[in-house]
């Protein structure tokens, strides 16, 4: 386990300097910079914002000094929210879409498995074809959609849930939901198709053949072997969850790290975008790994290489 551990270490280090490498050098071949608005500063004081912020030198020397800093745990100023560092800005903004991204993943988990196991213990009923139809427009439907729904019914017609911030709890219903609708389509795909395929397998057939009721053969054998799929796939959507819907957070107006990552694209703060962009790679890469220790815990029979 340790030896396996280290080499995954290895590699998610290859891959964040590949991640940083693209990242800076794609971001300066977008036209524009940070510095340019409708009313441009004078060239003088445009050089001089260049120098300050490292901006004069060559692409190949600023990616230089910025992992020099990098490894030393710098990940900068922002270049336009004046007075503020990175890091400050990734935990304020942080935490908003962990919580939203937490409920939205555990519902979508619970929510997911229990309908996914519902459809393929009904394998051809009116109950699956609903499921699956859910699913399919779950997997389908861009999340902005789901929010324009949402927006539309809950708050415009109905007038039940408020359309933006995060003031108190009915504010994080509709949010919630958006960011929840596509995890919890996919893994009710996921688990229907597993479970169907485990039900089918040798050892629930002996199981059911000694007399074990259904219950028992379900969640004591069933579920835990069909639910593999499904932890494969936490990895990426919790780090897609945690970090919050890009869209959904622009649109409900979510003060979190989705919404701080798209303003700093527009407005072309490159430390932010590099800082964040690192950020969400560590993390998708560290849930890879953690997502598979926890595949050998549930399943003795792998081996980890």
């Amino acid at each position: 386990m340790a030896k396996y551990i280290a080499k995954r270490v290895a590699l998610a280090l290859v891959t964040l300097v590949i991640v940083s490498m693209l990242t800076f050098f794609l971001m300066f071949l977008v036209p524009g910079g940070p510095f340019l608005s409708e009313k441009s500063p004078s060239p003088a004081v445009l050089a001089a914002m260049e120098e300050k912020y490292g901006l004069d030198k060559p692409v190949i020397v600023q990616y230089k000094n910025y992992m020099l800093n990098l490894l030393q745990g710098e990940l900068g100023p922002s270049i336009k929210q004046r007075g503020r560092t990175v890091a400050q800005i990734i935990g304020s903004r942080f935490p908003v879409s962990a919580r939203i991204g937490g409920i939205a993943l555990a519902i979508a988990v619970v929510v997911g498995v229990v309908l996914g196991s519902v459809a393929a213990l009904n394998r051809g009923k009116w109950i699956d074809n609903v499921i699956i139809v859910i699913a399919t427009c779950g997997i389908a439907v861009p999340s902005f959609v789901v929010c324009t729904i949402l927006l539309y019914i809950f708050s415009l017609k109905l007038g039940w849930l408020p359309s933006y911030g995060l003031t108190g709890w009915k504010n994080y219903i509709m949010p919630v939901i958006a960011l929840g609708f596509y995890p919890t389509a996919y893994i009710c795909r996921l688990m229907r198709s597993s479970m169907l395929d485990v039900l089918g397998q040798d050892y629930m057939r002996t199981a059911r053949a000694k007399g074990l009721s259904q219950s028992k053969s379900l969640f004591k054998h069933a579920l835990r072997n069909a639910i593999l799929p499904v932890v494969t796939y936490l990895g990426p959507a919790l780090a897609y969850t945690l970090t919050g819907s890009l869209i959904v957070e622009k649109i409900f107006t979510i003060p979190g790290l989705g919404d701080s990552f798209v303003s700093s694209i527009t407005g072309r703060d490159y430390m932010v975008i590099m800082g964040t962009t690192i950020f969400l790679a560590t993390l998708i890469i560290t849930m890879n790994v953690i997502v598979d220790i926890v595949y050998k815990i549930i399943d003795p029979r792998i081996k980890l290489k």
